[in-house]
């Protein structure tokens, strides 16, 4: 008989009051993180560009009271590098199109190209979204 199991995910969770700042902070969270795990420095990169994007997005259009929390969250399991931003609004992110003078509305367009996946999600149990992106590791770790 094989007793051998699968690793087990690495799973960490920030959460973070809904202000400016917290982007900047769930960057740097996510960046140390990812090190730690020794994700490959092109991945995170990429995570953390994308994770900005959805931080940003949270903390714009949330439209729920400031300081109340957003949480950062990521996932690595098997080949697959998750990153989520939960939030407390129902409302799912839409992609728009963005014209060549418009200074914001690219940033899931941003996340749909660079991911290997995204998507939204209403949250089962409680108010609010999840919205999350992934990176295929591809056995780089």
């Amino acid at each position: 008989m094989d007793c051998r199991t699968s690793p087990r995910p690495k799973d960490v969770e920030w959460p973070l009051p809904r202000t400016p700042r917290s982007v900047g902070h769930a960057r740097a969270l996510l960046a140390e993180q990812a090190r730690a795990w020794k994700v490959p420095d092109e991945l995170t990169e990429t995570a953390v560009l994308l994770l900005s994007e959805l931080m940003t997005n949270a903390v714009r259009h949330a439209h729920v009271p400031l300081g109340q929390a957003v949480v950062a969250r990521c996932v690595l399991g098997g080949d697959i590098f998750r990153v989520e931003v939960i939030d407390a609004n129902v409302a799912l992110p839409c992609p728009r199109p963005a014209g060549p003078d418009d200074g914001s509305g690219r940033g899931l367009a941003l996340v749909e190209a660079l991911s290997d996946a995204w998507g939204a999600n209403p949250r089962p149990y409680g108010t609010g979204k999840t919205v999350w992106f992934e990176l295929i590791t591809g056995g780089r770790l």
